[in-house]
């Protein structure tokens, strides 16, 4: 082997070691944060958070292999939803899950920067966590309860399957605009 060829192939293996030694690194532990608005020993968050760890598995995400999971339960409890938001925030999650408005709220004052993806929120754009459904801006995003620009849709359906039904009313307690998520009643609840 000539000189020139035998320096081209170490050189050429060289390169490739970082590859190979990439190749062989255990892959990063991403963390999850979930901030649960029930108590711990609720029977439908059981349900729910093993649906979740369900769908992670089935995505390719093991607790303990590549994701480690903090999750904090504050029955709804708004001294709790505080403190259990900074311990959340502290640890740097990769992401949060935030599960239910009061919980979201306090979540956005703590942190513009951890990306947070909330569940059952109700009207989310109303209480000023996101700027629209189609573009939410900011780091939240998530899944709301209702839509309301469909609330023409279910009286139409109501009208189908109750014909003689003249007048409707709606209870709502919508969040607070502040988006503080402080929970307001509706003024037309009072009136129902």
């Amino acid at each position: 082997m000539r000189r020139r060829e035998f320096i081209t192939l170490l050189g050429g293996a060289a390169a490739t070691w970082p590859v190979a030694v990439r190749a062989q690194q255990p892959e990063r532990v991403r963390r999850i944060g979930i901030l649960q608005n029930f108590p711990e020993n609720d029977p439908v968050a059981s349900v729910l958070n093993a649906t979740f760890l369900k769908e992670l598995r089935q995505s390719g995400w093991a607790v303990g292999n590549n994701i480690r999971i903090e999750t904090r339960w504050t029955g709804n409890r708004s001294d709790d939803i505080r403190r259990h938001v900074a311990e959340l925030v502290a640890l740097m999650p990769d992401v949060i899950l935030a599960n239910g408005t009061s919980t979201l709220g306090p979540l956005l004052q703590v942190s513009r920067t951890i990306p947070i993806v909330f569940v059952q929120v109700t009207d989310p754009v109303g209480g000023g966590y996101v700027e629209s459904l189609a573009k939410p801006g900011g780091n939240a995003t998530g899944f709301s309860t209702s839509e309301y620009g469909v609330s023409g849709k279910w009286l139409e359906l109501l009208k189908q399957i109750a014909p003689s039904v003249t007048r409707a009313g709606v209870v709502r307690n919508p969040a607070a605009p502040s988006g503080s998520g402080n929970l307001v009643p509706s003024r037309l609840s009072h009136r129902i």
